[in-house]
């Protein structure tokens, strides 16, 4: 069906229709436009999401990703962000694809539009005029008709009537009114002439603009309508396509996230946790037996007060236990026992008054407890991270430093960090191999062709290069020796039943000078197992700085003044009283508080202690 055919009439109508056809055009476009608005909205706000979650550099985050589990989170991150991409996409093809083309389209449409109905309103108009001028001549055809019908009827009335006077038929003659007569019927037959041209003139025209002009008019709106309807639905297409292009994509995204989700291994994080905080220690050893029934043959407790303290004796052999129960052991007493200085006490002076002589008469502060009542106390008092800040004043150890040997560490991670280490000097040795290596291959083609370049420019640089490579082998001979020493001193598991059968045997006969701290090595604070252990809590418990101060548990007066020029000691002065916070645990020093802030160890054999008696009850 046609338009110019079947809608000839319908000049308006159709100028309302196609104008309509315009308007929804655009609102369609306004609506791809929005959706792309939305799609690039919604991926800024996926990007940001997974920018949010992402690790930031040098941070702890970073230490979480060893685990599986962590590790498919950020891969799921990363599809994330690859699927905000793909709804960028999607907004980038809407508007280069349907945006623009609707937008560009809607702009020649218009102007097509306006140039068809300019034609269909100018032949409207030309018809019209030759309307007009058919109406014009026959009105004309139709008064020239009326006066010659008027004249021819003068003139016969003039001829038949017979009582004219000669005066009248002079003027009136019946010659001049024939005359009068065939001069109007002459005109009417000219005006009969001009209509009849004008009617086929007429008919003409409108016959072609009825069945040519309009129609052809009327058949390029309707091409005009069917190509807007034909571009709405390949848009409508493509908006739909648009989103099945990507589909692909958003599917390999959501598999990566399926694939991330499935790579997590509980085992191995597990395992993880393990190779994380393994200390390398053994556990500890049986506790061994104090017998309370011989008052007299009592042996030696390092968890009395004053521990039989006889510097006179070094060879006496003390027990060892102690240093091995410190994983059961609440912090602030493992930090305790870790802060106190790692040397033995000055022995007293020459002539001490009798209250402070080692071996007389038991006093309030050698008052004993068996080990069971100090682990109860240790497994069920209040925990109090006071001691971090004598752990912090005391050693000098901030947060993420140490010796460079990784000795604070317990051996497990010492020797892990000293292998990434290890590793680290490889990589740089290797770097600057290569950059020599590269050196040396430009310096041998300045040497072939001089005019590139002076040879002995880049001697500097090598010379340079190879002290560094020299540096790092040093530095990597260091730490492999520190490796080697780890690795020879950490303990075998296969071996921990024969040493702990053995553990008491060993305790037995190792000499009092090792204060009872199962590793330590020297009085004078180098490495230890012990220290390890301390440094490892406070890695742990970094953050934990502002706890309430120990509670006193008696008091003790000086008898002889002491000088504290070692690490974590305290200086007394003779007669003064002092708050005990914490009492011998064997090692011969007693940590007391001068006031809220100012505290320390002081030799035990210098101060006389009365204990609270809050244990009783």
């Amino acid at each position: 069906m046609s338009w110019g055919t079947e809608l000839w009439d319908q000049f308006d109508n159709l100028e309302k229709h196609t104008q309509w056809g315009i308007e929804f055009v655009e609102r369609y476009t306004k609506f791809v436009k929005e959706r792309s608005e939305i799609e690039i909205s919604y991926a800024k706000q996926i990007r940001n999401l997974s920018k949010k979650y992402q690790p930031k550099k040098n941070s702890k985050e970073d230490e979480e990703y060893k685990y599986t589990s962590c590790r498919a989170f950020l891969s799921t991150l990363n599809e994330l962000n690859d699927y905000a991409g793909q709804h960028e996409v999607i907004a980038e093809n809407l508007t280069s694809q349907i945006i623009c083309e609707l937008t560009r389209f809607v702009q020649e449409l218009k102007a097509e539009r306006k140039s068809h109905f300019h034609d269909g309103r100018k032949a409207q108009q030309h018809i019209e005029n030759c309307w007009k001028q058919l109406e014009s001549s026959k009105r004309r055809f139709e008064r020239d008709c009326k006066e010659a019908d008027r004249a021819q009827q003068y003139f016969e009335k003039m001829d038949a009537d017979i009582n004219v006077t000669k005066a009248d038929v002079e003027k009136r003659s019946s010659l001049k009114a024939r005359q009068q007569a065939q001069m109007r019927h002459q005109m009417a037959e000219d005006s009969k002439n001009e209509y009849s041209a004008c009617l086929q003139k007429f008919n003409q025209e409108q016959n072609e603009h009825y069945y040519t002009l309009i129609p052809h008019i009327f058949q390029r709106i309707q091409d005009m309508e069917e190509r807007r309807i034909q571009k709405v639905g390949e848009s409508m297409k493509t908006f739909a396509e648009v989103d099945r292009q990507v589909l692909p994509i958003v599917g390999k995204c959501l598999d990566g996230m399926t694939k991330a989700a499935e790579s997590i291994e509980p085992k191995s994080d597990s395992n993880q946790v393990i190779e994380s905080y393994k200390s390398g220690f053994e556990p500890p050893g049986d506790v061994e037996f104090e017998d309370y029934s011989q008052p007299m043959k009592r042996t030696a407790s390092d968890t009395s007060l004053s521990n039989s303290r006889n510097e006179g004796k070094p060879d006496k052999p003390i027990s060892k236990s102690k240093g091995k129960l410190w994983p059961f052991i609440k912090k602030n007493k493992l930090m305790s026992l870790l802060t106190s200085p790692h040397q033995p006490p000055p022995p007293p002076p020459a002539s001490p008054s009798p209250s402070a002589i080692p071996n007389g008469p038991q006093s309030p502060k050698q008052h004993k407890e068996p080990l069971s009542h100090r682990l109860n106390e240790f497994m069920t008092s209040k925990p109090k991270m006071h001691c971090f800040r004598s752990l912090k004043r005391g050693l000098s150890l901030k947060l993420g430093s140490g010796p460079e040997d990784f000795s604070h560490l317990p051996p497990e991670q010492r020797r892990k960090k000293l292998q990434a280490k290890i590793d680290e000097i490889n990589k740089d040795i290797q770097k600057e191999m290569d950059q020599r290596e590269a050196l040396t291959k430009m310096k041998d083609v300045y040497l072939k062709n001089p005019q590139m370049g002076d040879p002995s420019s880049v001697d500097p640089r090598l010379a340079e290069i190879s002290q560094n490579i020299e540096k790092l082998r040093l530095e990597l001979q260091k730490f492999d020796g520190w490796l080697a020493e780890v690795e020879g001193r950490m303990p075998v598991r296969s071996d921990s039943s024969k040493r702990q059968s053995g553990m008491f045997e060993a305790q037995n006969n190792a000499p009092v000078n090792n204060n009872c701290a199962q590793d330590r090595e020297s009085p004078d604070g180098s490495y230890t197992e012990e220290r390890s252990s301390e440094a490892q809590v406070k890695e742990f418990d970094d953050e934990f700085d502002d706890e309430e101060p120990l509670p006193t548990i008696g008091t003790c007066k000086v008898l002889y003044p002491f000088e504290g020029q070692n690490e974590g000691t305290i200086s007394v002065a003779e007669g003064e009283v002092l708050h005990v916070i914490e009492e011998d645990k064997g090692d011969g020093w007693t940590r007391v508080r001068r006031n809220d802030d100012e505290e320390g160890y002081v030799p035990t054999s210098y101060v006389e202690v009365f204990l609270e008696n809050t244990k009783d009850s």
